[in-house]
């Protein structure tokens, strides 16, 4: 059902692109995918995506996938140990603590931050503030569907 007049377009800035996707681990855990619910829709350079995922995509087109391996500098970034804060018990109140629980913490903008419980010790308790994919390579696996030039609203 293509227009034989319609050019191609390309993924490059300034385009929208919808696309089916998955994110894999190393050993094939699929992280996040798109397959079994509605594709997703972004504008190239947006900002709903790492820099690190749109660029291997450049130069696709509808109707083409690709499967990208993404290096952790290029994706969430390496695991920061800096990032892991020493809190006391007491700032948690009477919430049930226990290791592996995501909170959501207040940052310094007023925005919310997510951490992750990583060791309750006595009287204090480690949260990791990293990105739960920090120092992961991915898989990003794409099937492009539509790709047009960005409306502007």
């Amino acid at each position: 059902m293509t227009d034989q007049n319609s050019e191609q377009y390309r993924i490059d800035e300034g385009m929208e692109v919808t696309l089916h996707f998955t994110l894999k681990l190393e050993d094939g855990t699929v992280v996040d995918s798109t397959r079994d619910k509605a594709p997703a829709t972004f504008q190239v350079g947006d900002g709903n995506l790492p820099p690190g995922f749109e660029h291997p995509m450049k130069g696709l087109t509808a109707g083409e996938s690709g499967s990208f391996e993404i290096t952790p500098e290029h994706a969430f970034g390496q695991h920061n140990p800096q990032n892991i804060q020493r809190l006391k018990r007491d700032d948690f109140g009477d919430e049930a603590l226990e290791v592996g629980t995501v909170m959501s913490f207040a940052d310094p903008g007023g925005g919310e931050l997510p951490g992750v419980i990583s060791a309750i010790d006595g009287e204090m308790v480690d949260v990791d503030f990293n990105h739960p994919l920090a120092g992961r390579t991915l898989t990003f696996e794409v099937e492009v569907l539509d790709v047009k030039p960005a409306t502007t609203h």
